[in-house]
């Protein structure tokens, strides 16, 4: 059977859709799974062994779907069940099933508050989607594919105090809203006083490197008032990143340096991960790491939590203007940002694990 999976974006939600082509790939007689996606996440699927194909929306629709027709699928399970797949499929012809997306029950979540959501994550709804197929849940959680040359060496990659363990922290998110500001960020980073790998995009270079310049180049005053970290001087203290003790926090702004799986590579052999609602905590997810999610004007409740893996859940419970949208903004639509600057900090980490 011919089989023709649809996503075309985005990161976490292409990662999100592995346990669909892997259990269709195992579970299904003779599948062969295409994948449909947009140009810029092809490399998310290319490493996938359960995927035998991947097209891509790389010209006009009508492209696309010629060169579809001519693969002649058998059915079309559509994860991501907007206008244009509902295209793609009548012009295709071919049996199919589509995802539910809960668009009127998350509505009345965002305007009017009224939680009717289902507690049910996302990637069950997903397989839902497989299901006239045969295909069951086959409780192994995500898959997350690095390609061979682009897996992090640590040794030769990071600093020496790094080589010991760090903590994998992803500051990047799409919209602003999903992301802590960035006094907010050196203050959760001072309190895992450990080493952090700060991972995100080109775009959040620049926010790294501030925090980053902030743990250099500032006295040691990143503890609550009153407190003396360990091992350090009450009087100003410069830090030296490999010199440090294990106990004060060292930042590495791997922001931008990495391509995406190279960061993969890098949350896979981080101790722990702390990441917003994006594509990073899913990888993270997917590689089973500990994770410490945090949510500003989106909520768990949405159904995209850590999938499958031990995760603690940082937000602010209660406010009533969360969630404002099931994405996210520009900026803060009531201008306080309550949702990311009011969130409370109470970390209890696990026991720290010299990586030598």
């Amino acid at each position: 059977m011919k089989i023709l999976v649809l996503r075309f974006s985005s990161i976490g939600d292409i990662v999100l859709t592995t346990p669909v082509v892997r259990a269709l790939k195992q579970q299904v007689p003779g599948a062969v799974v295409h994948y449909c996606t947009k140009p810029g996440y092809r490399g998310l699927l290319e490493a996938n062994p359960y995927v035998d194909r991947v097209h891509t929306l790389s010209g006009t629709l009508s492209e696309l779907v010629k060169e579809l027709r001519a693969e002649r699928f058998d059915f079309i399970v559509d994860l991501h069940h907007n206008l244009r797949t509902l295209l793609i499929k009548l012009r295709l012809g071919v049996p199919g099933a589509s995802f539910d997306k809960l668009n009127w029950r998350k509505w009345l979540m965002v305007n009017w508050k009224w939680d009717v959501l289902p507690r049910v994550h996302i990637v069950q709804r997903y397989l839902q989607a497989a299901a006239p197929l045969g295909v069951r849940d086959d409780g192994r959680g995500l898959d997350y594919f690095i390609p061979p040359g682009q897996e992090v060496d640590v040794a030769a990659g990071l600093p020496p105090a790094f080589q010991r363990g760090y903590v994998a922290f992803a500051i990047g998110a799409q919209h602003a809203t999903k992301r802590l500001p960035v006094e907010r960020i050196i203050e959760l980073c001072a309190q895992l006083r450990r080493p952090v790998v700060l991972l995100g995009g080109p775009e959040d270079e620049s926010t790294g490197h501030v925090v980053e310049l902030h743990f250099e180049h500032a006295p040691a005053t990143t503890e609550p008032a009153g407190i003396t970290p360990e091992g350090l001087s009450p009087r100003a203290h410069y830090f030296d990143k490999n010199a440090l003790p294990a106990t004060q926090t060292q930042i590495y702004n791997a922001c931008g340096r990495f391509s995406l799986h190279q960061s993969a590579s890098l949350v896979r052999q981080a101790q722990l991960v702390i990441s917003h609602d994006t594509g990073l905590m899913h990888i993270a997810a997917a590689f089973r790491k500990e994770i410490f999610s945090v949510w500003g004007n989106t909520i768990p409740e949405f159904g995209m939590y850590p999938y499958r893996t031990e995760f603690r859940v940082l937000e602010v419970p209660g406010l009533d203007c969360r969630p404002c949208s099931k994405i996210g903004y520009d900026k803060c639509p009531q201008g306080h940002f309550r949702c990311m600057r009011d969130i409370r900090f109470d970390l209890d980490l696990p026991p720290w694990r010299d990586a030598r």
